[in-house]
């Protein structure tokens, strides 16, 4: 169970600096995939089901999977 968690962590910290280096700007990316997490918790509020799966892991997840998207990060 340790091993899958430091995975998953790593895993999280590569998406999460992918991002940042596909962005212009590091503080108005941080802002959005706030904003992103914010959102998915009200909107998922009722529904639980992963625990494990915060909403800002979820929202790095999206994001680092839309980044062939340019209108998320190109703004």
């Amino acid at each position: 169970m340790q091993k899958r968690t430091s995975l998953d962590t790593t895993n999280l910290m590569r998406r999460a600096e992918e991002l940042i280096n596909a962005a212009s700007n590091r503080y108005r990316i941080t802002v959005q995939v706030a904003n992103r997490a914010k959102r998915r918790r009200y909107e998922d509020f009722d529904n639980l089901d992963d625990p494990m799966m915060k909403p800002i892991r979820r929202a790095i997840i999206e994001m680092s999977d839309e980044l062939t998207s340019t209108e998320i990060i190109g703004e």
